[in-house]
C-alpha cells in the first residue's frame, strides 16, 4: 500500500483547502442554515475539482472530502461524486456517460443517492419506480437521484419527475423526502445493463473474468460494463456487483469526509485549550485534557488510514468491500467519540449552538447515523468475511 498522493491529487487537495478555507467561513455557514452554498459550489466546479475526481480516483476524492470536512462546507461534493460521477463513469452506458458526465463535472447536474439496503423502492419491468425514501441527503439541491430498488438494481431518477419534500435534519445537509409513484427511472448502464427476467434469472451476456476476485465471487461481469473489476461481492450477479461497488464507494468517501470533520473539531479544541486559561495556566497543560485530545487524535488517524486503504484498493482494482465496511465502522464509532470530545474540551463554550465546534458535532453525529450504527456495520462485515464474498 502506498497512500502518498500523486502530484495531481496533492494539487487538487491544496486547491480545495484554499477554496474551502476562503469561502466556507463561519458567517456564511451560519447564514446558509440547512441549505447548500450555491456560490461555493460554483467556485469548486469552476476550479475543476469535480471533474478532477475522474482522474484522481477515489483516493483523490477522499483527500478532497477531508478538506470539506475540516470546514463543514455545505455543498453536495461527496454525494454528486459517489452517486453520480464515479458510478456513471464506471457502470454507465456510453450514451449515459456522454450525456451525464459533462454536466456532473461542471455542477449543472447534481446527483444524490438512496442506495443503502433494504430499499423501500420497487421497479416494474417498464422502469416505473414506486416507494418512499424518508430522508435523502442533498435531495433539495439535486437534479437527479440514484436509487436502488428492492432487488439492488440502480436507477437514475430526475428529481423533477418525483415528489421531493424538505426534511429538517440535525445537520445542514439539505435533505428531503423522496416519493416515487410510478416515476420513470433510467437503469444505470442503460440498454447494456443486464435485463433480468420475471423469474429473476439473467439472460446470457458476453462476460470477462474479474481480476483479483475471490474464488467465491460468483459469475463474471458483463464485458459491456467498464471498470467493474473486483468491486464488491458478485455472488448475486452483475446487479449485485454494481450495487456493492456504489455502496462501498459511498461508505469510503463519507468515511473520508468524517475524517475531515473530526480533524476540524480536534483542531478547534486544541486551539481553544491552548488559549483558554484556568487558574493561571492554559487548559492544555492539564493531563486529562491532553489524554482526551490524544485519544481523539488516534481515533481520527484510524478513520483516515482505513478510508485511505479502501480507496486505494478500489483505485488499484482490488476487492475492497470489507475494507470499506472497516472504514465505515471506524467513521461511525470513533467519529462519534471525537466530535463529543471536541465539544467537551470546549467546556461551557461547547454548549453554545452558535459556536463553530457545534457544527462539527452535528456533522459527526449525522455521518455516524448515515453510515449506520457500529453494531450493524460490524455484523455486515462479519457476514461477508464468513461467506468469503468480500475478497481479501
Amino acid at each position: 500500500m502506498d497512500f502518498t498522493p500523486t502530484e495531481e491529487q496533492a494539487a487538487a487537495r491544496d486547491l480545495a483547502a484554499r477554496i474551502f478555507g476562503d469561502v466556507a467561513t463561519h458567517e456564511r455557514l451560519s447564514a446558509a442554515g440547512t441549505g447548500g452554498d450555491a456560490e461555493l459550489w460554483k467556485a469548486l466546479c469552476a476550479a475543476g475539482l469535480i471533474a478532477a475526481v475522474a482522474e484522481t480516483g477515489l483516493l483523490g476524492l477522499v483527500l478532497l472530502l477531508e478538506e470539506q470536512g475540516r470546514t463543514t462546507a455545505q455543498v453536495p461534493f461527496a454525494a454528486s461524486c459517489v452517486y453520480g460521477l464515479l458510478p456513471v463513469a464506471a457502470h454507465g452506458s456510453p450514451e449515459q456517460r456522454e450525456r451525464l458526465l459533462p454536466g456532473i463535472a461542471d455542477g449543472t447536474v447534481v446527483v444524490c443517492g438512496a442506495v443503502s439496503p433494504p430499499s423501500p423502492v420497487r421497479a416494474t419491468a417498464a422502469g416505473r419506480l414506486s416507494g418512499v425514501v424518508p430522508a435523502v441527503p442533498w435531495l433539495r439541491d439535486a437534479t437527479h437521484a440514484l436509487v436502488a430498488d428492492d432487488r439492488r438494481r440502480l436507477w437514475l431518477v430526475r428529481t423533477a419527475d418525483a415528489r421531493c419534500e424538505p426534511v429538517e435534519l440535525t445537520a445542514p445537509w439539505s435533505a428531503g423526502r423522496l416519493t416515487l409513484d410510478g416515476t420513470p427511472g433510467e437503469r444505470l448502464g442503460g440498454a447494456e445493463a443486464v435485463r433480468e427476467r420475471d423469474d429473476g434469472a439473467s439472460p446470457a451476456v458476453p462476460t470477462v473474468p474479474v481480476p483479483g476476485a475471490s474464488p467465491s465471487a460468483g459469475p463474471d461481469v458483463p464485458a459491456s460494463s467498464p471498470s467493474v473489476a473486483a468491486h464488491g461481492p458478485l455472488s448475486a450477479g452483475y446487479a449485485e456487483g454494481v450495487h456493492a461497488d456504489v455502496l462501498a464507494t459511498a461508505r469510503t468517501a463519507f468515511a473520508g469526509l468524517q475524517a475531515g470533520v473530526c480533524a476540524g473539531s480536534l483542531a478547534r479544541a486544541v486551539e481553544h485549550t491552548n488559549t483558554r486559561e484556568q487558574f493561571g495556566r492554559p487548559l492544555a497543560t492539564n493531563q486529562a485534557v491532553q489524554l482526551r485530545a490524544a485519544d481523539a487524535y488516534m481515533d481520527t488517524e484510524a478513520i483516515r488510514v482505513t478510508a485511505y486503504e479502501a480507496a486505494w484498493r478500489r483505485d488499484e482494482g482490488l476487492p475492497y468491500v470489507t475494507h470499506a465496511l472497516t472504514a465505515a465502522w471506524w467513521a461511525s464509532e470513533a467519529g462519534r467519540r471525537v466530535v463529543h470530545t471536541g465539544q467537551h474540551l470546549h467546556g461551557g463554550t461547547g454548549a453554545d449552538l452558535e459556536h463553530p465546534v457545534h457544527r462539527h458535532f452535528l456533522w459527526g453525529r449525522q455521518l455516524d447515523a448515515y453510515l449506520g450504527c457500529g453494531d450493524e456495520v460490524l455484523q455486515e462485515l462479519g457476514e461477508l468475511l464468513v461467506s468469503g464474498e468480500g475478497g481479501t
